[in-house]
């Protein structure tokens, strides 16, 4: 059972789409998004939820002629995940097919969509789909995708010195200033574990190797992280010490 977006910036064209795309029962779920800064806010959000979460998306059917960033710009940001949604091409040109398929396009169907051409294409990504032999994993991903002034931007996880709850956002604080994104901070705890995060507190996940001093105080203890001095909680403290004792020690 698919998860679907569909991405068209006519409205007309969208609705008739997920109409279609709603009519076939290898669809569990299909969804619309008018244009390109939208489906990548969609999908970066979904990709950070993993797999499971009830907003994760297996297939993106995409247009190509949007105003702003093409449906061909969103492919080739969406190739800077670690495990992106499939990609089907739904448009009135023909001429971009080669460029669709370099960029790892499962199908290229073509405007107005006929009910048995759009049945094929989900026949082609249900078969990949099930041929993925790995769950989807991000914590090997090397950036996570970020909202800025309405721009999709690909910030570094080496980068983010820590990270701070907001909610069910979390704040990540780089040298450059912060951003928010749209994920719980113990969601990044358990995809960054093995790149060297660790809780020191309810609000905050800090990278090890950033940590430029601790601080014991009257019995509690902080960390030093550039400017910012973060309080580790008492439930975590003798971790922490371990750990970094454990790298000194390296």
């Amino acid at each position: 059972m698919l998860r679907v977006l569909a991405v068209d910036d006519e409205p007309p064209a969208l609705e008739e789409l997920l109409y279609l795309l709603r009519a076939d029962p290898r669809i569990r779920s299909a969804e619309g998004a008018t244009g390109a800064t939208e489906a990548l806010r969609r999908i970066g959000s979904a990709v950070d939820a993993g797999p499971d979460d009830p907003s994760a998306i297996d297939v993106v059917f995409l247009d190509i002629h949007m105003a702003g960033l093409t449906g061909l710009d969103v492919a080739q940001l969406l190739a800077g995940f670690a495990a992106p949604p499939l990609i089907v091409f739904v448009t009135a040109h023909e001429g971009f097919a080669v460029h669709a398929f370099d960029l790892k396009a499962v199908d290229y169907v073509l405007k107005p969509v006929r009910r048995e051409r759009l049945a094929e294409a989900v026949r082609r990504v249900a078969e990949q789909v099930g041929d993925r032999s790995a769950p989807v994993n991000d914590t090997s991903a090397d950036q996570i995708p970020v909202e800025l002034g309405g721009v999709i931007r690909f910030i570094p996880i080496d980068e983010i010195a820590y990270a701070e709850a907001q909610g069910d956002y979390a704040r990540l604080h780089t040298a450059n200033g912060s951003h928010l994104v749209r994920i719980p901070l113990t969601t990044l705890e358990e995809r960054w574990r093995s790149r060297g995060f660790v809780r020191i507190h309810r609000r905050h996940l800090v990278a090890l190797g950033r940590i430029d001093e601790l601080r014991l105080d009257a019995g509690s203890m902080s960390v030093r992280i550039g400017e910012a001095e973060l309080a580790v909680s008492r439930r975590h403290t003798r971790a922490l010490r371990d750990l970094l004792m454990r790298q000194g020690g390296r």
